[in-house]
């Protein structure tokens, strides 16, 4: 270990641009065995490692699983960076290390930090190469917890309560098991078969999944918690917001999620909509973030003849990973900062206008960022084939909250206890983005383990007070 000095940072080979934009694969290789045990021996192994208690939302063991694999032991690096995570496979490739434990590791100020993510994905695609399996001990309780939606909070949530051995009962309403992780983030970020073969592995392990049940509709949610000793409810944020602008409502103005999810059936196989197709089109996405960057390059591969990014605010001021706009970059996305979008017409040519007026930066606002500032009498048109919208999303509304007892906030957001993910109604328990609003992976990961967690220990605690009786 601790040989920072003699090797250097080295990220994953990456495919080149010309290359990787005829396909949705993803554009990183990974490391072998020998390059995952090199980039790992360059771990100072802190008395304090930041990486975990300060980066890392699920503080993973990462010292642990760095020292393991760089002494050759696969095994044991495997199993330690599974206990803490519930798909390290997932979060190595789409976290935002550099904001988080990257970014707090104590080399990132002069030798180049660890390259974490790399290497969490890495030992678990490697471990599976190598027929390495989770360890679950099969249905060993009575209790049932129904597990609502399927992305990542759902998934973490149903993770650790099968390796405590209790059943789950996981409800979905699209077609296949995932939520974001399937139909949000595009294939060249994250492979869907690496998300299948975590379903497989949750399935062996006594997974009872339900797809295209709608809570409501195909069950009632009184039903759910009548039938099970908790209800976790992990159903994201995925309802896109507006600009709030005239002409939005025009069918070539197309919300993000709508053309990712649509998009993605599409290259599942099946038939869509002419609306999505982006060949020999001009297209213009508002909006700074990693769904904005997803889009672009969505777009780009789709075959479209130009794209632009729209943002309000300057480079150095957009929410999205510098990763991903650096990819964007790279693919051939035209990057257009401080400008504002004002009104959608159609011109009589029948193209998309973009009324748009440049803007500048100004005083801090409470939110800690500074405000943003219309340049008089800057008023110019874009012109556009197809406008996406990936300007964050909302909670979707579940029916029938009120009816079992469950509060939710003014922006509809799911209200819970912090520290166990506890509803008002206390056979409930919820997280993610419902909850937070939309939010990291890695987050949402957390809370589905938190509430996981606290209904274990719920089931202890009636098992006992049965018992007493």
């Amino acid at each position: 270990m601790q040989n920072f000095t003699e090797t250097s940072r080295h990220d994953p080979e990456k495919i080149e641009p010309s290359q990787r934009l005829r396909n949705f694969d993803e554009i990183y290789k990974f490391f072998n065995s020998r390059q995952v045990r090199k980039q790992s021996a360059r771990c100072v192994q802190c008395g304090d490692p930041f990486c975990t208690t300060i980066g890392c939302p699920l503080q993973n063991h990462i010292p642990q699983w760095l020292e393991a694999i760089a002494d050759r032991d696969l095994e044991r690096a495997f199993q330690l960076s599974n206990e803490s995570s519930p798909f390290p496979e997932i979060l190595g490739r789409i976290c935002p290390q550099g904001d988080l434990c990257e970014g707090a590791c104590t080399l990132d100020d002069g030798y180049g930090a660890i390259t974490i993510g790399s290497i969490e994905a890495s030992i678990t695609d490697l471990a599976f190469a190598a027929g390495l399996q989770i360890p679950f001990p099969g249905i060993r309780h009575p209790q049932k917890v129904a597990v609502v939606g399927s992305g990542p909070a759902g998934i973490s949530c149903a993770h650790f309560l099968l390796r405590a051995g209790i059943g789950v009962e996981m409800y979905e309403q699209a077609d296949r098991p995932g939520g974001l992780l399937t139909y949000g983030i595009p294939g060249f970020k994250l492979d869907k078969r690496i998300v299948e073969q975590r379903f497989e592995i949750l399935a062996e392990a006594g997974l009872q999944l339900h797809l295209q049940q709608q809570i409501g509709q195909d069950i009632k949610l009184v039903e759910l918690i009548e039938q099970h000793d908790a209800v976790f409810i992990g159903i994201g944020a995925t309802q896109g917001r507006r600009a709030k602008i005239k002409g939005e409502e025009l069918p070539e103005v197309l919300l993000a999620m709508d053309y990712l999810t649509e998009k993605q059936q599409q290259l599942f196989g099946k038939s869509a909509h002419e609306r999505i197709s982006m060949q020999d089109k001009k297209v213009v996405v508002i909006g700074g973030g990693d769904t904005a960057m997803d889009c672009l390059r969505t777009a780009i591969r789709d075959g479209a003849r130009q794209v632009s990014c729209l943002y309000r605010r300057d480079e150095n001021n957009m929410p999205g990973s510098s990763k991903e706009f650096h990819n964007a970059v790279e693919e051939g996305v035209e990057f257009c900062f401080n400008i504002s979008p004002r009104e959608i017409c159609r011109e009589p040519n029948g193209l998309i206008c973009i009324e748009v007026e440049r803007t500048q930066l100004g005083k801090v606002a409470e939110d800690g960022r500074q405000r943003v500032e219309i340049i008089p009498s800057t008023k110019h048109c874009i012109s556009a084939d197809v406008v996406i919208l990936a300007l964050g999303f909302d909670v979707t509304p579940l029916p029938e909250l009120d009816k079992v007892g469950i509060i939710t906030n003014q922006w509809g957001q799911i209200q819970t206890d912090q520290t166990s993910g506890m509803c008002n109604n206390m056979k409930v328990y919820a997280g993610g983005d419902c909850c937070r609003g939309a939010d990291l992976v890695v987050t949402a990961a957390v809370d589905g383990k938190q509430a996981a967690l606290a209904i274990m220990q719920q089931i202890l605690v009636s098992r006992l007070v049965s018992r007493d009786a």
